[in-house]
């Protein structure tokens, strides 16, 4: 395939962002062309051949604007090859095992069957958003748990399902 890729996030702290922007630049070193937006601002997925689409993970959920966005183009994307990834534990479990999808993503999975989702280890920093956010931190529970090696290790081996295993 030659075709064009999204990859849509949705965030809150810009962790998933940084995430995704990793995801386009390996798929862009393969010599795809790619557009990496957020998920709430995407209105179409036609001028797309695959999409990558990921969310932050916030107390067991997809981020609103991820779940929001798989239900809003649907049938779209269940006619395109999709992949999935969630980034949030706050520890370093993703790199010691696999962390199976949340409820809704697994749903968005089987009704859209995507290609496969994976979840990386997510990043909360002083001058995050949101109440629980600073809860987190003041607990000491935070800091940056994103492996970017095997990020672009995963985005890699996509590259390469996307253009023919060249």
């Amino acid at each position: 395939m030659t075709g064009k890729v999204l990859v849509a996030y949705g965030t809150t702290n810009r962790s998933t962002a940084c995430i995704a922007e990793a995801i386009a630049d390996v798929l862009r070193k393969d010599g795809l062309t790619v557009d990496t937006l957020p998920a709430r601002s995407v209105n179409s997925v036609s001028p797309y051949d695959a999409v990558v689409v990921g969310g932050g993970l916030y107390a067991g959920r997809w981020h609103k604007d991820a779940r929001r966005f798989v239900r809003r183009h649907r049938e779209a994307l269940a006619a395109r090859p999709l992949w999935l990834f969630s980034s949030g534990p706050l520890d370093a479990s993703t790199s010691e095992r696999d962390i199976p999808p949340v409820s809704d993503v697994k749903k968005a999975m089987t009704q859209l069957d995507a290609q496969e989702h994976v979840t990386f280890g997510g990043c909360l920093e002083d001058g995050a958003k949101g109440f629980v956010a600073r809860m987190i931190l003041r607990s000491g529970k935070g800091g940056d748990f994103r492996d970017f090696d095997r990020i672009e290790e995963w985005a890699a081996r996509l590259a390469g399902e996307l253009s023919g295993g060249k």
